[in-house]
């Protein structure tokens, strides 16, 4: 559904699971969770579909528009993800310690659930009309109602999703599971917490985007790979080259502004498909995540673990999840 479910929720419910549930290695069971994180490339919050499904996007006038159908609900694509989502849940599982060997448990005394004063609280603010219009689940069920309405007609008369319907769903969406405009700003401003070293460092890799794109270095990277492929293996260096940019740019939006336009020049000349060249550069975006430090913040925020505690694991996942992506790529490559 968005890749912030991937990001926070997959932790939110890890977390859970190891309260309840005696013998589960911790460390584990929230990298686990976070390695759901990977499959947002292959969702319908991949950011790079979803840009150049868009028109108007900045890319219009070499690659055109591309439908969704032609990359993330391709068939390649929908294999893809079925692959990673059945394989990569049971090699975590085996990931597991073994009888006998030592298990690291959560510390209870260190996740006490508090409630929020704006969420505990039923009154806000007095019995205002202002008051009574945050907290009417009326009102917000009626504000819902009326963004699902827009998304269906959309639809019915054959509208196509794109990055701005997306983030237009998920926003009423949100409205509606939240019961009230004010429980919607609670817990906006919980999850800005959880979020808040993404926040504090995400104006940094910003900048070294732009060093990067202005010193040339990026176009380097990329024209080392496309001087040796051929239209069926443009979309393998291309993933590989994507994953290798990821760590100076971990923005999918950011990282296409930066690699596309090389990536897309490059499948003109060469003949190459350009939906399995997007593709690429996305996969490549979302395999490296798993070894991103700046996306595991939010995971460790919740968790309180440290980063050692789980890069182990996810270094591992991320060769599997990487086997998956370079078969899919090269297939999509040679057979489409």
């Amino acid at each position: 559904m968005n890749w912030g479910f991937g990001l926070v929720i997959g932790g939110i419910v890890a977390k859970k699971l190891a309260l309840k549930v005696p013998g589960v290695h911790y460390p584990l069971i929230i990298a686990a969770a976070y390695s759901g994180f990977t499959m947002y490339g292959l969702g319908l919050s991949a950011t790079i579909p979803l840009t150049i499904s868009t028109g108007g996007h900045s890319l219009e006038s070499k690659m055109g528009v591309i439908a969704l159908g032609q990359t993330i609900f391709s068939l390649p694509m929908l294999l893809t993800a079925l692959a990673v989502l059945i394989t990569l849940p049971v090699l975590n599982a085996m990931l597991h310690p073994k009888a006998g060997q030592p298990v690291k448990e959560i510390d209870p005394a260190l996740h006490v659930e508090s409630k929020t004063a704006a969420v505990e609280s039923a009154d806000f603010g007095g019995a205002t009309v202002a008051s009574r219009l945050n907290n009417s689940r009326v009102l917000s069920l009626l504000i819902g109602a009326l963004g699902v309405i827009y998304v269906v007609v959309y639809f019915v008369k054959g509208g196509a999703a794109d990055l701005n319907l997306v983030n237009f769903f998920i926003l009423f969406l949100g409205i509606l599971l939240l019961g009230t405009p004010q429980a919607y700003v609670a817990k906006l401003g919980e999850g800005i917490k959880t979020i808040s070293g993404i926040v504090l460092q995400y104006p940094f890799y910003a900048g070294i985007m732009a060093i990067m794109a202005a010193s040339g270095l990026v176009g380097t990277i990329s024209q080392v790979f496309v001087d040796i492929s051929t239209p069926e293996t443009l979309g393998f260096w291309g993933l590989i080259s994507s994953f290798v940019i990821n760590f100076f740019a971990p923005s999918g939006g950011g990282h296409w502004v930066i690699q596309g336009p090389f990536m897309v020049d490059a499948a003109n000349a060469i003949g190459a498909p350009m939906p399995d060249v997007a593709m690429s550069v996305m996969l490549g975006n979302a395999w490296n995540d798993l070894v991103q430090p700046f996306w595991i913040l939010p995971a460790l925020a919740l968790s309180r673990l440290r980063l050692k505690d789980v890069m182990g694991y996810t270094v591992i996942m991320m060769f599997w999840v990487g086997l998956i992506y370079i078969a899919a790529i090269l297939l999509w490559g040679f057979l489409g």
